[in-house]
């Protein structure tokens, strides 16, 4: 059994770590409050905006350069982690589903991968690969603010427009609760329409009159809702990020108070076996007199 002193600064050291997890709990807290709210705002409205442009039929010549389905060579792979960790596997499951990604678009022939990593955790993680081409825009979480995420995607869709990327795919974890994030993968461009079996299954749609025209419509809200969908995937992964840290500062903390717990206990079981020993050695020596 460890002396009096070893509990005791094993004791002070838990403690310690516990008040930290336990503030660090309520910081995210906070924060996890802030961003659930601006993406629980956010859906709803790049929602309605994907239901119009799936309303549009795409099938009457209705198109736009985002919508060119060709031959994939180049491939761009935006992956989303955090900047900052403590956050559990948020960031280890997304750099898991990026590098199945990767790996899968190398076993394709002629097919060039660049990436474009939000969050140093994927920055630091994927320019290990030397022969991976990595962009880091890390500041994106600091602020996340809608004109610098918009000025990203734009950059995207003008490569994509010109032919220089034919794909662009976003891994991300998708906020569902504070609890729990879905580990997504999402094809980003080029755009894709709405499923044929949801046109089949729908008995009533949504009655548009088109002013000016479908074309100018089209080719006015493709671009305004992939720079929303852009910013709704920024938005998911920052509440998720929150959520899984103050989830994983919950447990740490729970897991220090019953650390605590069996430190003081043996400490208690220590000091009684140390007071136990000097009753013994007094009587020893009393009665070694007394003969």
């Amino acid at each position: 059994m460890a002396n009096l002193k070893e509990v005791r600064t094993r004791i002070a050291s838990v403690s310690s770590t516990q008040q930290i997890t336990s503030a660090m709990k309520m910081v995210s807290a906070a924060k996890f409050r802030r961003a659930q709210n601006a993406i629980v705002g956010m859906r709803p409205y790049a929602a309605q905006l994907q239901e119009i442009i799936a309303d549009i039929d795409t099938g009457d010549g209705v198109q736009t350069p985002y919508h060119s389905v060709r031959p994939v060579h180049a491939v761009v792979l935006v992956v989303v982690t955090s900047n900052k960790g403590l956050c559990g596997a948020f960031n280890s499951n997304v750099l898991k589903l990026a590098q199945q990604r990767i790996d899968y678009w190398r076993g394709q022939p002629e097919v060039t991968i660049k990436v474009v990593a939000i969050g140093k955790k994927a920055s630091e993680m994927l320019v290990r690969q030397k022969d991976l081409q990595v962009g880091s825009h890390d500041g994106l979480l600091d602020n996340p603010d809608f004109d610098a995420v918009a000025t990203l995607a734009d950059s995207l869709m003008e490569d994509f427009s010109a032919q220089r990327i034919d794909r662009v795919e976003v891994v991300y974890n998708q906020f569902k609760n504070s609890l729990s994030q879905v580990l997504t993968c999402e094809q980003w461009l080029p755009v894709s329409g709405k499923p044929k079996a949801e046109n089949e299954g729908r008995k009533v749609e949504n009655d548009y009159i088109f002013e000016p025209s479908k074309e100018e419509i089209m080719r006015e809200m493709i671009p305004l809702t992939l720079r929303s969908t852009f910013y709704r995937v920024v938005l998911d992964s920052l509440a998720a990020e929150h959520g899984a840290r103050m989830t994983a500062m919950q447990k740490a903390t729970d897991n220090a108070t019953e650390l605590l717990k069996d430190l003081r206990l043996n400490y208690n079981k220590a000091r009684q076996a140390a007071i136990t020993n000097e009753i013994i050695e007094i009587v020893s020596g009393s009665e070694a007199l007394k003969g």
